[in-house]
């Protein structure tokens, strides 16, 4: 993405967008690969292997179901090479990337900073006045303040959306392969099976404890309602 020469706001694409790019790809690695492929991408972007590249975001699960998933934001020559570089050796998964149109944005914020950059230079014009007492000079002190700040945010705001379309994101999500990933939970059920039986024995005494005295309960019922119908037969 071009920027005009003046470089307060980026050049508009033929047809007037001005695009932020994310991107999202998932990839399948052996299990003990995902750790070692996590740090080589944060490598490759603190060196700046694939042009500037900022770390946003890098976590790591190990145990059974070992993942990892990094957040970064790169120039656009880089997406590919660091997608390649996170997919190798190893099985490409989802994928997606999704653009928003940040021209009505970028012109509301332009003609934002052009409001108050002319309402900033009025209120100069009036401070170099003499003729203005003190309250005015108040008055006036605090304006310059309010529209300072409010210029200084619209400014910050366009930075930031110069950022997002002259960079794109990009989200890696590292997991372990399905295979792996299968065994990994067959074996996670066998290392659970003591406590499982534990609970479910226990489950097992609590509901028999709870339901004894509505059988034996229930039992006398029977056998008294069988006594009257034998009663009843002979009479």
């Amino acid at each position: 993405m071009a920027y005009s020469e003046a470089g307060n706001a980026p050049t508009e694409n033929s047809d007037g967008t001005l695009l932020a790019y994310e991107h999202s790809v998932g990839v399948q690695l052996d299990r003990e690969t995902i750790l070692p492929r996590l740090q080589a991408i944060q490598a490759a972007c603190r060196d700046a292997r694939f042009g500037a590249c900022t770390l946003i975001e890098a976590q790591q699960s190990a145990g059974d179901r070992p993942s990892a998933r990094a957040v970064l934001r790169m120039a656009p020559a880089g997406i590919e090479p660091m997608i390649a570089l996170a997919g190798e050796g190893g099985e490409a998964g989802e994928r997606s990337t999704r653009a928003e149109d940040l021209a009505v944005v970028v012109r509301d914020n332009t003609t934002e900073q052009d409001r108050l950059t002319k309402e900033m230079a009025r209120l100069q014009a009036f401070e170099a006045r003499r003729d203005l007492s003190v309250a005015d000079m108040i008055a006036l002190s605090e304006r310059i303040a309010a529209t300072e700040a409010q210029l200084e945010a619209a400014r910050r705001d366009g930075a930031q959306h110069r950022r997002r379309i002259d960079t794109q994101l990009l989200t890696v999500q590292l997991r372990a392969r399905d295979g792996q990933q299968g065994r990994s939970e067959i074996a996670m059920a066998f290392r659970e099976f003591g406590g499982t039986l534990a609970v479910g024995t226990a489950w097992t005494i609590r509901a028999t404890a709870f339901l004894l005295p509505l059988g034996i309960a229930g039992f006398a019922l029977f056998l008294v309602l069988r006594a009257l119908w034998r009663r009843r037969r002979r009479g």
